[in-house]
């Protein structure tokens, strides 16, 4: 019973902070050799990471034109699992609790319904923790891709001694951060 009540709040709060993310970098590059200077460089990106399609223009110092720079890697495929199964999960959640409250009688009539809803269960289970840890890691993989420190070595002109380059907003992660939070604890009831 107890996983009636929290399994739809703990599915909602984790498939919202994953799915609804939207992230910000945002770098300046001050060129030696030309002016103007203190050219910044925006960065976004977002649910499903597929970062590897995120791309920004850059100046090269020793030129008036700009390189395009790609991010590097591909997390969609961890990131649409878990907010897969947080969804499934909140939809079989909802699904049990009617089947609970008005059919009651009929669940309990023959042992067919509690033990498909124990194997549906267990299913759910064993998917939510594989979800969480595939997310935890493509969480770890997304902040080394979206390091500042990571994200100004792809600028060529940043890899100069004689420029400058720096951060001047990184990313928020603390919303990411409360979706493997949850999971972890859903996994706990």
């Amino acid at each position: 019973m107890c996983m009636v009540i929290f399994a739809p709040i703990f599915a909602i709060c984790a498939f919202a902070t994953c799915g609804g993310y939207h992230g910000y970098l945002q770098v300046k590059v001050d060129c030696s050799a030309r002016r103007p200077n203190n050219l910044s460089i925006n960065i976004e990106f977002g649910y499903p990471f597929r970062l590897q399609q995120i791309h920004f223009k850059a100046p090269l110092c020793d030129a008036s034109r700009e390189d395009v720079v790609f991010l590097n890697g591909d997390f969609s495929a961890a990131a649409q699992f878990f907010v897969t199964v947080g969804v499934l999960a909140f939809l079989y959640s909802f699904f049990a609790t009617i089947v609970y409250v008005f059919y009651q009688n009929k669940y309990l009539k023959n042992n067919r319904g509690p033990l498909v809803d124990f194997l549906v269960t267990v299913t759910f289970s064993l998917m939510w923790l594989l979800s969480s840890c595939c997310w935890a890691k493509s969480l770890t993989d997304i902040k080394a891709a979206t390091n500042p420190t990571e994200v100004l070595l792809l600028i060529a002109s940043c890899r100069e001694k004689e420029n400058r380059c720096a951060t001047t907003q990184e990313p928020l992660w603390s919303r990411l951060n409360t979706s493997t939070m949850e999971l972890q604890s859903s996994r706990r009831l």
